[in-house]
C-alpha cells in the first residue's frame, strides 16, 4: 500500500519571520510598539509572525488603551484580536514572545497568543 502522506510537509520553508521590539510609547489614545522595517511590512503577506515584545508597558498606564504596532515611528497598524476587535493594554501579560497572523491584503494584524 502506498503512502497517503509524505514522510514530512515544509511549512514556512524560510522560516517564520520574527521581529523584536525597539520601543515602546504610550500617549492619550494608543500605545505603541516601534519595530525596524521589515521586509514584510508594507509588502504583500500572508502568513504568521512571532513578535518580540522587549519592553514592558509603563505601570499605570490605562488598561482600556489599544496597542499597535509602528514600523520606524510610522505607519500605525492595530493589533486585533477574534472580530477585529482592538487588542488593549490589558490583553498584553509583559514582556515576551507573542505570535500573530499578519495578512496584508485585508490589513489584518491578529494576536494569537497572549492573554486575550
Amino acid at each position: 500500500m502506498g503512502t497517503i502522506l509524505p514522510p514530512y510537509i515544509n511549512v514556512n520553508v524560510n522560516g517564520i519571520p520574527t521581529l523584536s521590539s525597539l520601543s515602546v510609547n504610550v500617549t492619550t489614545t494608543q500605545v505603541a510598539f516601534d519595530f525596524n522595517n521589515h521586509r514584510n511590512i508594507g509588502a504583500p503577506y500572508r502568513g504568521l509572525l512571532i513578535i518580540r515584545l522587549a519592553q514592558a508597558i509603563p505601570t499605570g498606564t490605562t488598561t482600556t488603551l489599544p496597542v499597535v504596532f509602528t514600523s520606524s515611528g510610522g505607519n500605525a497598524q492595530p493589533l486585533t484580536t477574534y472580530n477585529g476587535e482592538p487588542v488593549t493594554v490589558a490583553d498584553i501579560a509583559g514582556t515576551g514572545v507573542y505570535l500573530v497572523w499578519y495578512e496584508s491584503a485585508t490589513n489584518t494584524l491578529q494576536l494569537l497568543t497572549g492573554t486575550v
